[in-house]
């Protein structure tokens, strides 16, 4: 829904629509939804939130931008509307988020950041992400920039504009994540990286160069169309390239990641799909075992969402670590980790965050890397870590569109319904039920108007139970779940 007509806008006249605004970022359809007038809008007013919270007259922001068509028009705007509310732009160009996200928190007096970017949605698809003082900028946070926007309450200014090169010293950080890897084990890896056609094609290229071991990269043509799959590595459909990579060669393993690198997919040399949750547990028992005595006796924690595997939460607890369930989406984990202390977080969606220097963000990337040092350090291939979890059977994430009305409206009739039947789900983000077959869950999405679904079970047997019950409780609710989804 659109907000109430306020002051027009310098550009175009267009009023800003409140509906651009998402749990976690600014989101639309370029030049239906989304327009430049959005990017200027928004400039204005987190502009004019830096400028009445910092202690300098002329604060720094930093602004990066994606590989999509419409980016450097959005860019271009976004600047202008930052600039005229009094804040200084250091603009990094072309990045994936993660860079920006490495600038806001290593260059000197910068105080927020915004990356131009779709991330993992279709090409025609835009937006924004936002973080301020190091923290992620999303909720209320943002429904207060819509307020702004619409009764045009921005500060004035000129803020001057400079470019500066962060790549170096990202390389450098990423570099830093083989840690105390054996050298020789290192320089043995043969791995496959898929860039997918997104805004990281050339920043891997050249940290390929430097890295030990042989790298095989794929659609590092940075292409907003995205000719060659769709950019998210959730999808088993857009991983396909990679494992026929990784079988014709012979490699250790692959990666692949989204639009703009938060995101990051995983196939072992088998060519098998390691999902978010099977690779928090692999990285949390290597990341608990290097923490291990260094909490005087405290227990690290280690953040997982709400549609990870009951088996993630147990491999956490059984290596040291206390496990932590979230709601789903990477600002939620960021926050969640940084009220626990936690020392590593994740999603199944693949969003995997160190709490590194630099690395307290989402970064496919570097995540890469350090699935690289596991294997090494370890001595055992990603197959053979796979197969030490114990196996259970599961759906992938089940997303499929409801209309906008009822997102949110379905969830909360089933959960009426459970609660009359005495049941008690975990509501963190939707609802989580446990029963004598396993688990499933049923949540509206952050970022799109669907429903999303999984379960998990012991047998097969007892999933399509599962998976029974939730159809059920669609149809209730006078949805039916495609069978394709």
């Amino acid at each position: 829904m659109a907000l109430a007509p306020g002051p027009l806008h310098p550009r175009g006249g267009h009023v800003f629509d409140a509906s651009l605004l998402r749990a976690y970022d600014v989101r639309g359809i370029y030049g239906a939804t989304l327009f430049e007038a959005d990017a200027y809008a928004l400039g204005r007013s987190f502009g004019s939130v830096v400028r009445r919270g910092s202690p300098v007259e002329t604060p720094k922001v930093v602004v990066g931008r994606d590989g999509r068509l419409s980016s450097p028009q959005l860019e271009q705007a976004l600047v202008e509307g930052l600039c005229e509310s009094g804040v200084a732009v250091i603009r990094i160009g072309l990045a994936p988020s993660p860079m920006l996200y490495f600038a806001e928190r290593s260059l000197e007096d910068v105080e927020g950041g915004i990356e131009v970017t779709g991330s993992h949605n279709p090409a025609d698809h835009n937006g924004f992400k936002i973080v301020l003082g190091g923290r992620p900028f999303f909720g209320p946070d943002l429904a207060q920039l819509g307020g702004m926007a619409a009764r045009a309450d921005w500060m004035e200014g000129e803020g001057a504009v400079e470019g500066c090169d962060v790549a170096p010293d990202y390389i450098a950080a990423l570099r830093g994540g083989l840690g105390q890897a054996d050298p020789d084990a290192l320089s043995r890896l043969r791995v496959a990286w898929d860039v997918g056609n997104g805004a990281a094609g050339p920043l891997v290229e050249r940290l390929c160069l430097q890295l030990p071991g042989s790298h095989h990269v794929l659609h590092s043509c940075v292409d907003g169309r995205f000719p060659n799959h769709h950019p998210d590595p959730t999808l088993p459909e857009n991983l396909t390239d990679l494992q026929a990579l990784v079988a014709a060669k012979s490699l250790d393993f692959g990666v692949a990641f989204d639009g703009d690198a938060d995101r990051i997919g995983v196939v072992d040399g088998e060519g098998r799909i390691v999902w978010g949750d099977q690779l928090l547990a692999l990285l949390a028992r290597d990341v608990l075992a290097q923490n291990a005595g260094k909490g005087g006796g405290v227990r690290p924690s280690v953040v997982g969402d709400v549609k990870m595997s009951a088996t993630t939460f147990a491999q956490i607890e059984a290596a040291g670590g206390v496990p932590v369930m979230a709601p789903s989406g990477h600002s939620h984990i960021k926050s969640t980790m940084k009220e626990t202390g936690a020392i590593l977080g994740g999603e199944m969606s693949g969003h995997l965050f160190f709490a590194d220097r630099y690395f307290g963000f989402d970064d496919g990337i570097y995540a890469a890397v350090r699935m690289m040092a596991l294997v090494a350090q370890g001595g055992r291939s990603v197959a053979d870590l796979l197969d030490s979890l114990p196996r259970t059977f599961a759906t992938p994430e089940l997303r499929f569109a409801v209309p906008p009305a009822r997102r949110t409206a379905v969830v909360a009739e089933v959960g009426a319904r459970l609660a009359q039947e005495g049941h008690e789900p975990v509501t963190l983000d939707g609802l989580r039920l446990d029963g004598p077959d396993g688990w499933w869950l049923l949540r509206a999405s952050n970022t799109q108007d669907m429903l999303t679904a999984r379960a998990e079970s012991t047998s097969e047997e007892g999933l399509a139970r599962l998976v029974a019950q939730i159809d059920a409780q669609l149809a209730l609710s006078g949805i039916v779940r495609p069978r394709e989804a």
